[in-house]
């Protein structure tokens, strides 16, 4: 079956390598994001999907701004697929690409659908504290990850798991179902279509940078989930007090790691959220809406990741201090 793929992402190049191993599945050309600027330099650089075909000797490979114009979908249409996948592509499909192959356009959304539809799904259901998630295959249409599924796959969500762990986790088990619904697909021996559930249907926006500030006054369980979730990216992050904030430097503070403190000294009770509590061996005890938490690694503005043992040899921070408010 020839295989036209859209992708982007790293998650995209680990679904592309296990179709590229299925010998009925002949991946005819790839469709990526543009060159985009990246690094210090900001040199024009390929999304990894298209360095990973690249690098892999596929020699039809695009990255058109909108994917849907004319001169696109004849290029797409000289290809002759009869099927297009999509992993985190990035851009919608309208009519004409979605009729085109004659076994339509099928898509691997990193959530058990009709759950966390959208943009960042696994980041929502870690921050949500799912116990389980997965990946859904599924035909696609015009809405918003709505289309019929086709196969799932299961993945356990551990209690120390970050976004970027999880998602390495469910890139490869994606890669795999996706390549096995292409395989039934091709030989007719797909199971029944089933439906999704409207009703149960929740949605998954997508992130900002600004997002990942820190809401010291929300339950310490939410803030430990996020810090989690937001890993490597848009990542969590307070402010310092301000005799810690040098010229051209915000005091902006990322939070990398940390620990859920439950029990509370009857001396922090009263302390307002975002506040110093204590400093012990492994970090600075921050007060949360409820309980506290224990800062264990941290990323100060201009600097690399460092145990907060460490960053508070240079940096002394005393109880009492806040570290709440932003600049």
């Amino acid at each position: 079956m020839r295989v036209v793929f859209m992708g982007s992402s790293a998650a995209s190049a680990t679904c592309l390598k296990a179709i590229m191993r299925e010998s009925a599945l002949e991946v005819v050309g790839v469709v990526t994001q543009p060159d985009r600027p990246a690094g210090r330099g900001k040199v024009l650089t390929p999304c990894p999907c298209k360095a990973f075909a690249q690098v892999h000797g596929i020699r039809n490979v695009i990255s058109p701004e909108n994917v849907n114009e004319p001169a696109t979908l004849a290029q797409i249409y000289a290809w002759h697929p009869d099927v297009i996948a999509v992993v985190a592509f990035g851009q919608f499909l309208r009519k004409p690409l979605l009729e085109m192959p004659r076994h339509g356009c099928v898509n691997c959304h990193f959530s058990l659908l009709p759950k966390y539809r959208g943009a960042s799904p696994v980041v929502a259901a870690i921050a949500a504290g799912e116990k389980l998630t997965g990946v859904t295959v599924m035909r696609m249409g015009p809405g918003m990850d709505d289309g019929p599924i086709m196969l799932q796959a299961y993945e356990p969500i551990y209690s120390d798991v970050t976004g970027g762990m999880l998602m390495n986790d469910l890139a490869t088990v994606g890669g795999v179902t996706l390549a096995k619904a292409l395989c039934l697909l091709a030989e007719g021996k797909l199971p029944p279509e089933v439906k999704q559930c409207e009703e149960d249907a929740t949605y998954a926006h997508k992130l900002k940078k600004t997002d990942g500030l820190i809401d010291w006054a929300a339950p310490v369980l939410a803030i430990e989930r996020r810090i989690r979730a937001y890993s490597p990216w848009p990542g969590c992050h307070t402010f310092l007090p301000e005799r810690f904030r040098r010229k051209g430097n915000s005091g902006r503070l990322a939070v990398t790691r940390a620990k859920i403190v439950n029990n509370l000294e009857d001396s922090w009770r009263s302390a307002q959220p975002g506040s110093v509590l204590a400093i012990i061996k492994e970090g600075p005890v921050i007060k949360c809406g409820d309980t506290a938490l224990l800062l264990l690694e941290v990323k100060p503005e201009g600097g690399g990741v460092m145990p907060a043992d460490a960053f508070l040899r240079g940096r002394q921070l005393v109880p009492g201090d806040d570290i709440l408010k932003g600049s």
